[in-house]
Parts: C-alpha cells; sequence; structure tokens
C-alpha cells in the first residue's frame, strides 16, 4: 500500500495539504492515492487534481485532519504521452536536443555581453537545423525525384506514378522547370505543417500565465543577467539582494513573445529553402541561355530571397527571452507579414520556374545544390564559437560538479546537428537506393546519379563512430563489473551489524552491489557524451573535406588505391547507408513503443522529459514545453490552498516531479514559501539537472531554493540511477535538518526476517513510500511547518456557515 497517504502525527493542528506529484513515466490517482475511486477536483483530461471520495469536501471539515494532511495527487502525465501518433513528435528530436544547449549555459558572474552571444549562437544552430530539414525535403522531392527520376527514362518507365512527369512524354509537366515547381509543393506542404504544431501546441499546452508578475510579491527586479557567484554569505540579506534565481522570475514560464518571433523566422527560413532550391537552378540555365528578360528575372528574384534570408537573421539574432516580466505582447506585423512574404516569394519562384523552356533537360544531380556543404561547415563554425563563449562564461565561475567543464551545451548542439544529419540524410539514402533499384547511390549503376556526394561520405563515417564508440563502452562495462565486486564486501558490511544478525549470502551482496555499480553508471555519461560529440564534429569536417577534395563519393574516390583501401571504403559507404535507414526505423518503432508501453517509456521517457521540461527558447518547432503548463497549474494550487485555508502544505515529488514541484515553489510570494514544505525522492535536481543546467539548478540556486523555502529534505538510494543527492549539507548553514536524508536501505532487508519472510526487491529508482523513512520524513517536515492562521482558519469556517449552498464548492474547485 502507498504510505504516502496514511494519516501521519500532526501534533501543531490546523489543516495540512500533502500534494503529490509524479515522476517519469507516469502515474494513476489511484496509484498515488491508493484508493481504486479518485475524484477530478479540478483541471481537465490533460493534468488535473485528485482526490479520495472521502476527501472531496475536506475544507469543509477540517476537523477531520488535526492529526494528518489531506492527499491529494497532481496527474500530469498526458502531458508528455498518449496515443502512438504522439511519437512523430521524436521526429523532431534534434530541434528538442539543440534547445536544451540554450539552457546548459554556464554559471557566471557578470559577462552579460558573452551570456548574449551565447544566446545567439544557439538560435543560429538552431536556424539551420530548419533550413538542414527542409533542404532535405528538397533534396529528396525536388531533386531525387523531380529532375534525377523523372528527367531519366530508365527511373520514370518503372513508376506509373511518375509517368505524368517523365522527360520522355510530351505532357505539360515534362519540362524540368514545371516538374520543379509541382515538386516544391511536398517541402513547402511540410513547413507549413511545423508552423500548425507549433502554433497549436502553444496553445495546448504553454499559454498558462503564471499566477504573479513582477514585482508583486514586494521583490526586486531581476538584472539582465543571472548573477552567480554573490558578495556576503550565502543567505545574508546582502547575498539575496543581489541574487534571483531565473526560475523564480514571472515570465520564465511564459516566453509567448519569444516562440511567436521564432516561429515566424524559423517558418518564413524554411519557405525560402523551397524558393532557393527551385529558383538557383532555373536562374542557372537562365544565364546560360540567349534570353534577356529571363535571366533579369533570376537575378531579381535570388536578390530578394538574400534580402529575405537577411531579415531572418536579423529577427533571430536581434532578441532573446524576456523573463523579468510576464511579456505578453506580440509582434504583429512581423509574425504575420514575414512568413507570408516567404510564402508569396515560393509562389513566385514556382511561377518563375514554370515558365516555358523547351529546350532545359534535367541530368545530374540539381545543379546549384551546395546547401549541405554549406550548412555543415556553418554547424561545424558555429559549435566552436559556442564553445569559445561557453568556455569563457566557466572559467569566471568554475564548479567541479559541471558537467564537462561548462562545454556541456556545445557537446549537445553538436549532438542535435548529428542528429538532423543522420536522419535527413537516412531518409535521402534510402530514397536515392529505393529510386536506384539494385545499384547504389553514387557509384553510377543505376539510373539515377543519388543525392549529394556529401550524404554519402556522411554515412560513411557512421560505422567509424561506432567502432570509436567500442573503446569507452567497453571501459565503462569492465569498470561497472570491477566496481560491483568492490562493493560486495561493503554490502555485507552494511547489513551485516551486530545487530542485525546477518548471514552473508554472496549471490545476494553481488546482486546488490552489482545494482549499485549500474547505478553509478549515470555519473560517467558526461565525459562519454564528450567523446561522442568530439568524434563527430572530427568526423563531420573530415566528411567535408573528403567530399571537396574528391567531389566523389567514397567508393568511387577509393577507386585506383590499395585494394584494403577500396574495399573499406566501399563497405563503410553500403554499410554507413543501411545503418541510416536501419536506424532512422528503429527510432520511430522505439519512439512509437515509448508511448503505448509504460515500461519502455520508464526507460526512454527520462531523456524524453528532460528534453520537454524547458521553454523553446531557440528552436520553435521542437516538441512542447510540458512544464509551461504544469508549473502554472501546481504554483496555483499551492498558492490557492494557503491563501483560501492559511494552512501548512507540503509538496512531494518523485524524480522528474521533483523538478516540477522546486519550479513551482519558486514561483511562489515569499510569504506564501514559508507555508510549504517541499519533499523530493529520486530527484534529479542536483545528479542531472544541475549538472547539465548549472545557471538554472547549480549550486546558488538550489541555496537559494532551501532558504526560501520552509524546509526541504531530500531521499535518496545508492541504487537509484537517476536521483541522489542535493549536496547542499556541505555548507553547514541554515537552521534545521539537513537536506539530504540517504543513502537509504534499499533493499529493506537482506534476507528472510519475521517481518519480511520473502525476498525483499531491489527498488532502485521506485516506491520510494514504500520506505518507512518517507512517513518519517513527511510527517517531521508537517511538524516544522508554522500552524494554520487562526483568523484565516475562523474565516474558512465563518464562510462555511455563511454560504451552506457553496458547501460543496469547498470541496476544492473552489480553492483551485
Amino acid at each position: 500500500m502507498d504510505v504516502s497517504s496514511e494519516p501521519t502525527a500532526d501534533p501543531s493542528g490546523g489543516a495540512a495539504l500533502e500534494l503529490l506529484v509524479h515522476g517519469v513515466g507516469g502515474a494513476t490517482p489511484q496509484e498515488m492515492l491508493s484508493d481504486p475511486n479518485t475524484v477530478r477536483i479540478t483541471g481537465d483530461e490533460t493534468a488535473a487534481i485528485y482526490r479520495r471520495p472521502d476527501d472531496e469536501d475536506a475544507e469543509a471539515h477540517p476537523e477531520r485532519y488535526e492529526n494528518g494532511p489531506v492527499p491529494e495527487a497532481y496527474c500530469w502525465s498526458n502531458l508528455t504521452s498518449g496515443n502512438a501518433s504522439r511519437a512523430l513528435w521524436l521526429l523532431l528530436l534534434p530541434f528538442m536536443v539543440v534547445n536544451l544547449a540554450h539552457w546548459m549555459r554556464p554559471a557566471t558572474n557578470g559577462l552579460g555581453r558573452t551570456q548574449r552571444l551565447y544566446g545567439v549562437l544557439v538560435r543560429l544552430l538552431a536556424l539551420t537545423l530548419t533550413v538542414l530539414l527542409t533542404a532535405a525535403a528538397c533534396e529528396v522531392a525536388i531533386d531525387l525525384v523531380a529532375w534525377q527520376c523523372a528527367g531519366s527514362a530508365g527511373c520514370a518507365d518503372e513508376r506509373s506514378w511518375l509517368g505524368f512527369l517523365s522527360a520522355t512524354g510530351d505532357g505539360w509537366w515534362a519540362q524540368p522547370g514545371r516538374r520543379l515547381a509541382l515538386a516544391a509543393l511536398v517541402p513547402t506542404a511540410l513547413v507549413g505543417l511545423l508552423w500548425y504544431l507549433s502554433n497549436r501546441t502553444w496553445s495546448a499546452y504553454e499559454a498558462q500565465r503564471p499566477p504573479t508578475d513582477a514585482g508583486q510579491d514586494g521583490s526586486r527586479p531581476e538584472p539582465d543577467t543571472e548573477v552567480v557567484n554573490t558578495p556576503g554569505a550565502p543567505g545574508t540579506t546582502e547575498a539575496r539582494d543581489a541574487y534571483r534565481p531565473a526560475l523564480a522570475r514571472p515570465g520564465f514560464w511564459y516566453g509567448r513573445r519569444l516562440v511567436a518571433r521564432l516561429r515566424a523566422a524559423h517558418t518564413a527560413a524554411g519557405f525560402l529553402t523551397v524558393a532557393g532550391a527551385v529558383t538557383g537552378a532555373t536562374a542557372r540555365y537562365d544565364r546560360g541561355a540567349a534570353d534577356a528578360t529571363r535571366e533579369v528575372a533570376g537575378w531579381l528574384l535570388q536578390a530578394t530571397l538574400v534580402a529575405g534570408a537577411l531579415v531572418v537573421l536579423w529577427v533571430v539574432c536581434s532578441r532573446g527571452r524576456s523573463e523579468r516580466k510576464r511579456d505578453g505582447t506580440l509582434d504583429k506585423a512581423l509574425i504575420s507579414r514575414l512568413p507570408a512574404v516567404s510564402l508569396a516569394l515560393v509562389g513566385v519562384a514556382v511561377v518563375y520556374a514554370a515558365w516555358s523552356r523547351p529546350d532545359w533537360v534535367s541530368s545530374g544531380t540539381l545543379p546549384g545544390a551546395v546547401t549541405f556543404p554549406v550548412l555543415m561547415i556553418a554547424q561545424g563554425v558555429l559549435v566552436v564559437a559556442l564553445a569559445a563563449a561557453a568556455f569563457s562564461l566557466h572559467r569566471r565561475a568554475p564548479h567541479t560538479r559541471i558537467a564537462l567543464s561548462g562545454l556541456g551545451g556545445p557537446a549537445v548542439a553538436m549532438l542535435a546537428c548529428a542528429l538532423a544529419g543522420v536522419m535527413t540524410g537516412g531518409v535521402a539514402q534510402r530514397v536515392g537506393d529505393w529510386l536506384d533499384g539494385s545499384g547504389t547511390p553514387g557509384m553510377g549503376e543505376g539510373a539515377i546519379v543519388g543525392p549529394p556526394v556529401l550524404l554519402s561520405w556522411q554515412a560513411a563515417v557512421i560505422p567509424v563512430l561506432l567502432v570509436l564508440l567500442v573503446i569507452p563502452v567497453v571501459v565503462l562495462a569492465v569498470r561497472t563489473v570491477l566496481t560491483g565486486r568492490r562493493l560486495a564486501p561493503v554490502v555485507e558490511a552494511e547489513y551485516g551489524s551486530p545487530d542485525a544478525k546477518v548471514t552473508p549470502d554472496s549471490v545476494r551482496s553481488r546482486r546488490i552491489a552489482g545494482t549499485r555499480a549500474r547505478a553509478q553508471l549515470t555519473d560517467a555519461a558526461p565525459w562519454l557524451v564528450g567523446i561522442v560529440s568530439g568524434a563527430t564534429l572530427l568526423l563531420g569536417a573530415g566528411a567535408v573535406v573528403g567530399a571537396w577534395l574528391s567531389g566523389d563519393v567514397p567508393g568511387r574516390a577509393a577507386e585506383g588505391g590499395p585494394a584494403l583501401i577500396q574495399s573499406i571504403a566501399d563497405t563503410a559507404q553500403a554499410l554507413g547507408s543501411w545503418l541510416i535507414g536501419f536506424g532512422f526505423i528503429l527510432f520511430v518503432t522505439w519512439g512509437r513503443r515509448a508511448y503505448r508501453d509504460a515500461s519502455a517509456r520508464r526507460t526512454i521517457g527520462i531523456l524524453w522529459d528532460v528534453g520537454t521540461f524547458w521553454p523553446r527558447a531557440s528552436h520553435p518547432f521542437a516538441p512542447p514545453c510540458y512544464a509551461e503548463r504544469a508549473v502554472p497549474d501546481l504554483t496555483w494550487r499551492m498558492a490557492s490552498w494557503t491563501a483560501r485555508t492559511g494552512g501548512r502544505l507540503v509538496i512531494s515529488g518523485h524524480s522528474q516531479g521533483s523538478v516540477l514541484a522546486a519550479a513551482a515553489v519558486w514561483q511562489l510570494r515569499e510569504g506564501t514559501r514559508q507555508q510549504v514544505a517541499l519533499l523530493t525522492y529520486g530527484s534529479p535536481l542536483e545528479r542531472l539537472y544541475g549538472r547539465w543546467f548549472p545557471a538554472y539548478f547549480g549550486a546558488a540556486p538550489l541555496g537559494d531554493l532551501d532558504r526560501g523555502v520552509h524546509c526541504w529534505r531530500n531521499l535518496w538510494r545508492a541504487t537509484d540511477p537517476i536521483g541522489g543527492p542535493v549536496r547542499l549539507d556541505a555548507d553547514g548553514e541554515g537552521e534545521g535538518p539537513a537536506v539530504d536524508r540517504g543513502p537509504l536501505k534499499d533493499p529493506l532487508a537482506y534476507g528472510r526476517t519475521e517481518r519480511h519472510p520473502l525476498p525483499e526487491p531491489i527498488l532502485g529508482h521506485s516506491k520510494y513510500q514504500a520506505d518507512p523513512v518517507f512517513a518519517e520524513e513527511r510527517a517531521a517536515l508537517l511538524d516544522r511547518l508554522p500552524p494554520a492562521l487562526p483568523a484565516q482558519r475562523d474565516g474558512v469556517a465563518k464562510d462555511r456557515q455563511g454560504k451552506g449552498a457553496r458547501s460543496q464548492g469547498s470541496s476544492g474547485r473552489s480553492s483551485a
């Protein structure tokens, strides 16, 4: 039974509420409240608060709960899961990953210009991903299908659905320009779909206003930059006046203006990419033809597209996030006209390409297709510049716990570019293989040439990267085995105290020790990510150089060389092309399973929930941010309970729910926070968020949270691969018990005992409520909270007597 819902001794009296927040994978209200029948108090089908039926009117009968809190469950799992079709969001994973890089900015003291430069660089990287996705769609629809396959009799004749586009026919669509114009509808529709999804999810997920504006709680306005190293001792008035965490700012969870601007800019960039793909090939032909009118038209259209691209760059670079206040204003002229004008330019480009050119014949690859090399070079330069900015920021305020010495953001940004390259290149390679039949694209064996040479080089380096990854994986595996062996005697010593009378069991000891050793793999993630990112950057640069110097695919470039080299090149190209396609299919399949299978979601979900926790600060087409709905929900609920009843409240968060709970507590007024206790367990606040997002969950922000909330307790296990200590105990400051309590015993019993006659399971990250320590710490937190204010309690009683007709509303709906 879930002991979190059992009454606990509460000698201080007065109303008390326990607000439970589940973690990754979700939980039903029935599971959280240990009752098969629950009642929705407030909320909707997406996210809501539930109680037991007997507790529905708890506010009307406070005398029932003088010996324990009212249990209440906040369920937010439908914000990140649902039917299998939502797995399509995984196709936008590169956008989500690059958005993470924005929030991984190192914490620092000052250097405001460098901070702003960091944000600009991430937004530019995000823009290149949008252009890359659109360029890949153009490559498939415009180049491979409309230009190469429809222009080749051998390819078009084998596919009846391409008959009306075939160059061998005499139809209206047989001319290359008209085929390009028709094929441009595919990438144009893709960009329109991304715009629609971004706009729709904003309304459904992120348009929740926080309960307060800046300054309403008497607080000072926030500076433009985050300050981490503050004068004075932590906790002093001087330090608190100089520092306020970003997550405490009223506009943090309401970035409507920036998302709208970025959505307009990225939509325009997508449309301009389509127009450029159609216009580039057409204008190049016109420059060689004896038609001055078409040549001038081509130059004018290309110049207009360049001007539009400059406007997009200005929009992306000119403004970042504004968090000091709830910014509800919109740049209406910009967000409506920029995409509309860009779409109109697509229409002009289509009309220009459809102009009759009877002598034009399509052959080879699409002329002027230099987008992929330019994008890869630009991404490499931006990642290196981002690393330089991150290093400067981290050097100003270094901390040993920060992942990759502050270079986590650039490393993750590099992974975003690699993911985008693999996904887009994979689609182009698979389509090329399909259209070419038994031939290998680029090898001259089939009817078509295939995708650009660079994409074949990208595919060829994937097997090399996998071989390089074998080394760190083997090192981690060996280290884990050795750590498990070393911990086995430690486990026996912990359970074998004189009072325990435990008989050593080598199998049991090795199993517990192995679980602890595997849980430590989480702490090795930073250097593994660093190795992958560094290798990806070097191999990507090698692919660009190889494609540029040879001008041919790896298999062709190696011809004439030693037989071994040629064999390796052929194998790498073929295997890489196959791996890209297989990986893409596996990626979608596992993503679909993660939405349908709860066990798979608990395994994969932590990475997805971390990514979608953060607002869309750099890429507007990233999956929606569930926290912009969940955090205001929790903040409103806590504020309404304390204002309505004057009572005490403990918010209890597990795993990702602890991150939501902490973010919501930060948003409360200072007076309200003093009526709130925070209980976290299995929490990644420091182990994951503090290390990777130091400017928002580093030592200074978590220290401020500890000082701001009335009391806080964090439970953790050595067998937990996700949760860990928040590491605030070392300061030795503050009143009351230390924040961390752990590691808790897991399993609760080593062998069979009278109380545990059957073997106890190793719980790891789950079922913290099953440990008696949980109920003990919750009771201690309630004891430390101040009692309910008498005036407010009397006011609730008078309101109940004077408004008997509204007694049903006091169940929670009126106070929600």
